[in-house]
């Protein structure tokens, strides 16, 4: 079963928006074409139960982010 994903997005005068849900295989393009960066805050209510983290303290999501840094830039 594939995840749905929520992400926070920064918006205008340094406040922020939650965007989602998203499915997972969006998600991972997203990653990949560097919109969703490690330091971004991430939730899925079956990944992490909910709770947000940032994308860097999930686990797995550092061989997408690996993959992103190896691809180059797009």
């Amino acid at each position: 079963m594939s995840a749905d994903w929520y992400f926070m997005k920064k918006g205008f005068f340094g406040g922020s928006k939650t965007v989602g849900p998203i499915a997972e295989s969006v998600f991972v393009k997203k990653i990949q074409r560097g919109e969703i960066v490690p330091e971004t805050m991430v939730s899925s209510t079956t990944k992490t139960h909910g709770h947000w983290l940032h994308l860097k303290d999930i686990r797995g999501s550092d061989q997408l982010l690996k993959k992103k840094s190896q691809s180059g830039p797009s």
